[in-house]
């Protein structure tokens, strides 16, 4: 079991991705979050294999490294696996079964939906409510990963003298992380159809939201990684040098024309061809009223715009912390810098509250 664990402790949300480590704590305040402390450290080169970490000990010296630089006290992280990592599946139980007598039902049942020997995987599962397929029964939620995929993470943050208590899926901490973006949602998401493109620095996750939760959600091989390297490829830089001057500027005049416009124009085409996946992929799909940029691509100035012009939908750069308090600490950090590439890590961070 490892994944819907009850807390009762602060929880640093932690991402580890193919490019940074993002680690963050939010703290609630009177029913307001605040964010408490913040650091991100770059990813060591060669611990991971797209997103299979295969360096554990080199990431746990990151993580160190961040959370000495964040000032973070707490111990304990929420941490994520990716969506490709994780088998889930809602499956029907008879209602009104004790605690232990619906665990012992669905570890009898797991292995009829995990196409793995069970003792190479973990697994958790989470009651969602009345099934509307029987009434006599409730929709149980089953996720689960090989042990290969949690254990790893898990050594990575003991290598940092960190604890796990929680290992999401990426998707899940998303999902809840689209809760700290409704003030930039019509009606705050209620009722509304929102379309939400996190670009990574390797992947892409565009997902779709109704009532603020996934309907739709499609992963593919696109991100900020491939700017950094036409940067490189065009003015002779190294890959860290390229990597600072995306961010802080100071490239040629011709950068704009030449190598920035090109990769919007592939970020509006993988938004344009997602929102074609997304209509097909069912009947009655809706047209998203709004698309939120999200990821560190969000801040390409005028991504937004070109989006919103060219594929007819409102869309603007998502801020998961345009309503919270910051710490001076977290300010130091140059948080609000990479606000938009925390979804991941703010959804783990919220666990906290659950």
């Amino acid at each position: 079991m490892f994944l819907f664990s009850r807390k009762n402790r602060q929880l640093l949300g932690l991402d580890i991705t193919t490019s940074s480590i993002k680690l963050i704590e939010l703290i609630n305040s009177g029913g307001h979050y605040r964010v408490e402390s913040y650091a991100a450290e770059p990813t060591p080169a060669n611990s991971m294999n797209e997103k299979t970490l295969v360096d554990p000990q080199a990431v746990g010296e990151a993580i160190r490294r961040a959370v000495k630089r964040s000032g973070a006290a707490a111990t304990e992280v929420a941490i994520a696996i990716s969506g490709d990592a994780a088998i889930t599946k809602v499956i029907q139980m008879p209602k009104g079964l004790r605690d232990a007598d619906l665990e012992a039902q669905v570890e009898m049942q797991a292995d009829q939906y995990i196409p793995f020997p069970m003792d190479e995987v973990s697994y958790d599962f989470e009651v969602l409510g009345p099934s509307e397929k029987d009434n006599e029964s409730v929709d149980v939620l089953l996720v689960a990963s090989r042990t290969d995929n949690v254990e790893q993470r898990r050594a990575a943050v003991a290598a940092a003298g960190l604890n796990a208590r929680i290992v999401d899926v990426e998707a899940f901490a998303l999902e809840n992380a689209c809760k700290l973006m409704t003030h930039q949602m019509p009606d705050g998401g209620i009722d509304r159809t929102i379309a939400v493109a996190d670009f990574g620095a390797s992947s892409t996750t565009f997902s779709v939201l109704r009532n603020l939760k996934i309907i739709y959600t499609r992963d593919f091989a696109f991100g900020g990684q491939l700017l950094t390297e036409e940067i490189m490829r065009t003015y002779g830089l190294t890959m860290e040098e390229a990597g600072r001057a995306k961010k802080e500027g100071g490239l040629p005049g011709n950068y704009q024309a030449e190598v920035l416009d090109p990769f919007i124009d592939d970020m509006t085409q993988q938004v344009s061809r997602s929102l074609q996946f997304y209509l097909a992929s069912g009947s009655g799909r809706e047209q998203p009223e709004k698309i939120l940029i999200c990821g560190g691509c969000g801040n390409v100035t005028g991504v937004a715009d070109v989006i919103q012009s060219r594929v007819g939908i409102s869309a603007e750069k998502g801020d998961p912390l345009g309503q919270m308090v910051l710490s001076s600490r977290a300010k130091a950090q140059a948080v609000q810098r990479d606000a938009t590439a925390l979804l991941t890590a703010c959804g783990l961070a919220l666990r906290s509250f659950d």
